[in-house]
Order: C-alpha cells, then sequence, then structure tokens
C-alpha cells in the first residue's frame, strides 16, 4: 500500500494527503519531522523536506510532483482536467499559489507561528512581492465556487492549505491581512473547502497531532 511520510502541520503534507482523500486511493500515515538526517529518509527525500511517499516501485519526494504521479497512477476521481491545454491552466494556478504566494509569505512564519523574528527588511521585501503577487494572482483564481472554477481540482489542495497561512501570517507580523486587502475572500473560501468531508479529515487529525505535539513539550518540562 502507498504510504505517505511526513507530519500533520506541514501544508505540503496535508495537500497531498488531501488529494490521496478526494481521490479515494487506499494509503498509510508515516510520521517523519522534517531535516531527518536519517539516511533511510534521505535516500527518499534528499533535502529532507516532507512529504514524500513510497510506492512499489520506489519513493517520490516533492508534493507536486506526488500529485501529477497521483493523477497518472490513479486515474479514477480525477482532479485534474484532462485537456492538455486545461491542465497546464491549472499547474499554472497551483505554482502562483505556492511559488508566488506561500514561498513569499514564508519569510514571516518564523515570527508569525514560531516565536522567531523577521526583519524589517525582509518584512519590506515581502510585502512588497505580495502587493504585485496577489493582484497577479486574482487575474488567474476564478473562485466560482472552487479556485479553479466549478469543480473541486488539485488546485484546491494546494489552496485550501495555503492561502489561510498567508493571511494569517501577513496580518501577525505585517499587521494587515494582504489577501483580504486585495479583495479575497478567502475565509469564506475556506469554509466552503472546509466542509467537505475529506477536508474535515485532514483538519482533525492535524488538530489532534498539533495537540499531541503540545502535550509532548508540556511533558518533557
Amino acid at each position: 500500500m502507498l504510504k505517505l511520510c511526513g507530519f500533520p502541520l506541514s501544508n505540503y503534507y496535508n495537500k497531498v494527503k488531501l488529494a490521496l482523500l478526494e481521490k479515494g486511493v487506499p494509503f498509510e500515515e508515516e510520521r517523519i519531522l522534517t531535516k531527518s538526517a536519517d539516511e533511510a529518509v534521505l535516500s527518499c527525500t534528499p533535502l529532507g523536506k516532507v512529504p514524500f511517499i513510497k510506492t512499489a516501485q520506489g519513493p517520490l519526494c516533492e508534493s507536486q510532483v506526488i500529485i501529477d504521479y497521483l493523477e497518472a497512477a490513479y486515474p479514477e476521481h480525477p482532479l485534474t482536467p484532462a485537456d492538455p491545454y486545461a491542465a497546464a491552466k491549472l499547474r499554472e494556478l497551483v505554482t502562483f499559489i505556492e511559488l508566488h504566494l506561500e514561498l513569499v509569505a514564508r519569510e514571516l512564519y518564523g515570527q508569525a507561528f514560531f516565536g522567531g523574528s523577521c526583519s524589517d527588511a525582509n518584512k519590506e521585501r515581502v510585502k512588497k512581492l505580495l502587493d504585485k503577487n496577489i493582484p497577479a494572482f486574482k487575474r488567474l483564481a476564478k473562485f466560482a465556487p472552487y479556485v479553479a472554477g466549478d469543480t473541486f481540482t488539485q488546485a484546491d489542495c494546494a489552496a485550501w492549505v495555503s492561502l489561510p497561512l498567508v493571511a494569517m501570517a501577513t496580518k501577525l507580523v505585517l499587521g494587515e491581512d494582504m489577501l483580504a486587502a486585495h479583495g479575497i475572500d478567502w475565509k469564506a473560501y475556506a469554509k466552503l473547502i472546509g466542509d467537505r468531508p475529506t477536508a474535515q479529515k485532514v483538519a482533525a487529525d492535524r488538530k489532534a497531532d498539533d495537540e499531541r505535539t503540545r502535550a509532548a513539550l508540556i511533558a518533557k518540562g
């Protein structure tokens, strides 16, 4: 059986997990933290990043590579259009979400969520980039009601786990929810996806894992 490796706090782990659940692909989970120095992990994901999967043929890392593999290996319940151009436009949208929004906002996560700090120069750089990138993303996104149109797709697997992080991080560090400031009602969208049974499963597992982690830290003193 396919095995999904990583941990539920990772938005990219949850992107793949949501896709697996939506497609109805049987899988097991193996909890592995990022930046592992274990050779058994590095042989599957050379940078020590999560998620990665273990298949009968071997391992695969990088969330979008995994999603594309799932679409080819398990064509039932497709999350990508059959038309090549439509499929490419969908990948284009995913790239904007992850490369031009989430990866930029990730510079703020240390201060927003983990007690770290972000320099004023980095804050200014992130804000400038997002002020440019969010309107560009809006030109591609439809929210009608799903991010790519009237059908749930792999773009929703990416958007649902990443857009709230962009919004929360910018609110906490920059003092402004930059998605909302640019007219994106991400909360309504997040609720729409969050009402799906598959998303509820992902969210519940993430919450349970977070609670276990916090309890373990408290127990260690």
